[in-house]
Order: structure tokens, then C-alpha cells, then sequence
């Protein structure tokens, strides 16, 4: 005999579990059943453990998507002042780091044991170690088919999340089910991924892994500043993640050293005071002195200041605003902190996340088409995206 539950929600991650608050406080009888044997596995690791779980200024401009206006009716209802009033109203002691992004005091595990707090008061139910074997629809009601029995329901809620980091157990499972019941899938890619460099590349950048610097990082017309961490397989930092979500294989990216710093007019007013030093030695004045060494040799430069010519400064001042790199790939998804791409937004709908022509059936977090930048974004749309479809089911 089948158990019987108004919603069954597959993935007790962070979209999932907000989605069973919500659905609980309506009084919906609610099962949230995941194949891991401890719910919230991605907020736990997050933030180095601490959890980036909102930011303060998110907003459609913060996110990727073949439709980029999909996100705003969710984000508009569901706002990071709204998940920050939980959170203290939990008394979890937090903090601001850069770039408006919220962090806890003292561990993600702090986030967990709220979101696991609020489902049980909303009388939601949880059930872990739990493998679906099929997912079916009888023309009244979703059956799921685990191991341990099946389970009926009117709403059927993926919350499975993306292919990312598939050691903690993610899988392309909320892709399948959308292909499943007719509803297309926009190809799905690493997002926010370190880069690799050529093998040759990486042989002239012997020395430098390890070394981080403030940068601008470019693709296109998208830039960001924050660090790059120069890394044994290419490149990795916050500016790299971050662009990382708008390059792809193959396609060249560009580096502004230290942008902060005016380099012309640092090397002029160092060549008038002792032209007698190297150039590498004023460069490290403003960078790790790898770096400097790197640039400088890169292009021939060698012997005092006073003796380079102008066209190898210029060379080399033009480097330091604009240097081209071809990174042939990225590490893929075994370190990918999100997955691009994902259900197709046009098969939702925005204020719900219900599928248009599939009725009970809602997709959220990073398992539909909204990737965040790097920050807290992509909590921000699993709190937000998960709220919107608890008040619908």
C-alpha cells in the first residue's frame, strides 16, 4: 500500500528544505527524501565551513540565465533581509565580509540545524539514505518508487540541485525527470570552476602556484575585481571563479595586474630616482616578487632601468593592464561549486516554478536555469526560488 503525502519534495538541500518549510506552515502534509545520509551537505561545506549563506545586494543582475528576467518575481518576494531575520531570529551570530556577503560567526552547521528546526515546527518530515528507483505519474498523482516503498503525491518538488561536485553525491537526476515529462533542458555546463592552462603555459608559470593577486579578470564585456590564485593546474581565485561562468573552452580571458596601481607612472618616477635597479624590483613593490619576475622575463626584459627602452615598458605596462590568457578547459565539475544551464526557464512558471504543462510538478534551486555569481548568490535563489514554490504546492 502506497503512503500518501500532499507533496513530496526529492532533495533536502537548501532549496528543498526551504520549500518544505513553506509548505508546511500551509499546512501541507509534507516528505522531503534524499539519497544522503545528512541533509544541507552543500551549506555545510560552504564558505569554508562558515556558510555565504545570502548577500545582501543580490538581485537579477547577479545571475545567468537564457532568460534573465525568469529570477525577478522569486528574488522580489523572497529577499535577503528576509532570510537574515530568520537567521536571527535563530540567534546565529553572523557577520559581513566583503562584497555584502553574510557569513556565520561559527559554522554552517548553524544554518542546518535552523532550516531542520523550522521543518520539524512546520511538521514536515524527512527521510535520508532513501534511493528513488523511479519517479511515475498515474494521471492523478506523482508515484515515487524508493527502496523502501512507494510514495504517492499531488505536487512533485526536484530540489536535486546540479552536476557539481559529484563526490558529495550530485547527480543529473532533476534533468532526467524534466526530460522525463517533456520539459527541455538548457545544456548544462561547470560553473564557477577553477581553470586549467596549456602544459607550456604552466611550464613558464613554474613558481607561481600558490601566489594570489588583485586583479581585474575579463571575458568580453563582463569584469571583476577581486583575487586570482595562481594554482599547479592554471587558475583559480575569486575573480577566475567568477568569470569562469561566462567564458567557455577555448576562449581567451584577460588579466589587469594590480589595477589600483598606475604601472607607467611607477616605473617613470623609479627610473628618475635610481635607474640603476632591476625592473622586476619595482614591480615587487606592488605584487609577489614571482610575479614580477615572471612578467619581466616573459618579455625579454634583463639589465637596469635606465637601459630598457620605451617600447619594452610600454610592452611591458600593457601586459601588466591587459594579460591574454587561453585556458583550453576548466577542472569540470569535480570542483565546480554550481552548475550552469539546467531546466529550462520557459517550460516554469516564474512566480511558482511549476511546470507549465506538467501541473504538480516544480523544479528549484540549481536544478533549473538561474546560476548566481559567486557570494551568496546562489543560496540567495535557492531560499528564494524554494519559498516561491512552498506557497504554491
Amino acid at each position: 500500500m502506497a503512503e500518501r503525502r500532499d507533496v513530496v519534495i526529492i532533495g533536502a538541500g537548501a532549496a528543498g528544505m526551504m520549500c518544505a518549510i513553506e509548505a508546511g506552515r500551509r499546512g501541507r502534509r509534507v516528505l522531503v527524501i534524499d539519497h544522503a545520509r545528512a541533509p544541507g551537505e552543500k551549506i555545510r561545506i560552504s564558505g569554508g565551513g562558515r556558510c555565504n549563506f545570502t548577500n545582501i545586494h543580490a538581485g537579477p543582475k547577479n545571475f545567468l540565465s537564457a532568460n534573465p528576467h525568469f529570477c525577478k518575481s522569486a528574488l522580489a518576494r523572497y529577499t535577503p533581509r528576509d532570510f537574515l531575520d530568520l537567521v536571527e531570529r535563530h540567534r546565529i551570530p553572523w557577520h559581513e565580509k566583503t562584497l555584502g556577503q553574510l557569513f556565520c560567526d561559527n559554522s554552517a552547521k548553524d544554518i542546518i540545524a535552523m532550516l531542520l528546526a523550522e521543518m520539524k515546527a512546520a511538521g514536515a518530515e524527512l527521510r535520508l539514505s532513501t534511493t528513488i528507483d523511479a519517479v511515475e505519474h498515474d494521471g492523478n498523482a506523482f508515484r515515487i518508487v524508493t527502496e523502501s516503498g512507494i510514495v504517492e503525491a499531488a505536487s512533485l518538488v526536484v530540489a536535486t540541485g546540479g552536476k557539481s561536485i559529484p563526490k558529495m553525491g550530485a547527480t543529473g537526476f532533476a534533468y532526467r525527470i524534466a526530460e522525463q515529462f517533456g520539459l527541455p533542458v538548457v545544456e548544462t555546463r561547470a560553473g564557477l570552476v577553477p581553470l586549467m592552462l596549456d602544459p607550456a603555459t604552466l611550464a613558464a608559470h613554474e613558481g607561481l602556484p600558490g601566489v594570489a593577486v588583485d586583479v581585474i579578470a575579463r571575458h568580453g564585456k563582463t569584469e571583476f575585481r577581486e583575487a586570482a590564485l595562481f594554482t599547479h593546474r592554471g587558475l583559480s581565485g575569486p575573480a577566475i571563479l567568477q568569470i569562469s561562468s561566462y567564458w567557455r573552452d577555448g576562449e581567451e580571458i584577460s588579466l589587469a595586474i594590480r589595477p589600483d596601481v598606475d604601472f607607467a607612472a611607477v616605473i617613470a618616477a623609479a627610473r628618475r630616482a635610481n635607474g640603476r635597479q632591476a625592473l622586476q624590483t619595482v614591480l615587487a613593490e606592488h605584487m609577489p616578487k614571482k610575479l614580477a619576475q615572471l612578467l619581466v622575463t616573459e618579455l625579454g626584459i634583463d639589465g637596469p632601468l635606465a637601459e630598457q627602452p620605451g617600447r619594452r615598458i610600454d610592452a611591458l605596462v600593457q601586459r601588466l593592464g591587459d594579460w591574454r590568457l587561453r585556458p583550453p578547459g576548466s577542472e569540470g565539475y569535480r570542483t565546480a561549486e554550481v552548475t550552469l544551464g539546467g531546466v529550462d526557464t520557459a517550460a516554469l512558471d516564474s512566480r511558482s516554478m511549476a511546470a507549465r504543462a506538467v501541473p504538480g510538478l516544480y523544479f528549484i534551486g540549481e536544478a533549473v536555469d538561474v546560476t548566481g555569481w559567486l557570494g551568496g548568490y546562489n543560496f540567495q535563489w535557492a531560499w528564494a526560488s524554494g519559498h516561491a514554490a512552498g506557497q504554491d504546492v
